[in-house]
């Protein structure tokens, strides 16, 4: 007795095979878009952060208490910033001058703070508006997140500075001050 076993690839399938690969490939080519959205236009920004960015400046007293609750409020505003992928308004408010107990208190959440920047960049809503604004990461000290989804991002030095690195002054040690 003679079997004669076919093999699956005989001479019609190793001609075919390579035909419907091709095939299949030029029909998923169809389905995607060959151009990529840029992030040069303001409108790809814009679509992107879903609002206006809007600036301020820290002025007050009471302003500067706020922005240190932020900083110690530093961690769970990284959970925020991580979470969030729909914002009604942000607004970037500029701290001109880090006085010493600012300082102290950025020096204390240096770790939160460190993780909340990590989180903005993380997140295409928060590192393009502050992309779009030419604001270096390292810049920012903290951020405010409402539940009426209203964001507020706070930043060292002034938007005319915001593309330079400003540095935090140094804070001296407790009972290092001058002797009496």
């Amino acid at each position: 007795m003679n079997f004669s076993i076919v093999h699956p690839l005989s001479a019609i399938g190793r001609q075919i095979v390579p035909v419907i690969a091709v095939a299949l490939i030029a029909m998923s080519l169809g389905r995607f878009p060959v151009v990529a959205q840029g992030l040069e236009s303001e409108g790809a920004i814009d679509a992107i952060i879903g609002s206006d960015v809007k600036t301020d400046e820290v002025s007050k007293e009471g302003d500067i208490d706020r922005v240190a609750k932020a900083i110690a409020n530093s961690r769970k505003s990284a959970e925020f910033a991580r979470k969030a992928y729909n914002i009604d308004s942000l607004e970037i408010v500029f701290v001109p001058e880090v006085d010493e107990n600012l300082a102290k208190v950025l020096e204390e959440n240096e770790a939160d703070i460190t993780l909340l920047r990590e989180s903005i960049e993380g997140s295409a809503i928060f590192y393009h508006a502050i992309d779009s604004r030419s604001i270096m990461l390292t810049n920012i000290i903290a951020a405010e997140f409402d539940e009426g989804n209203e964001v507020v991002i706070f930043v060292k030095g002034t938007s005319d500075t915001a593309d330079r690195n400003i540095e935090t002054p140094a804070v001296e040690p407790e009972g290092s001050g001058p002797a009496e």
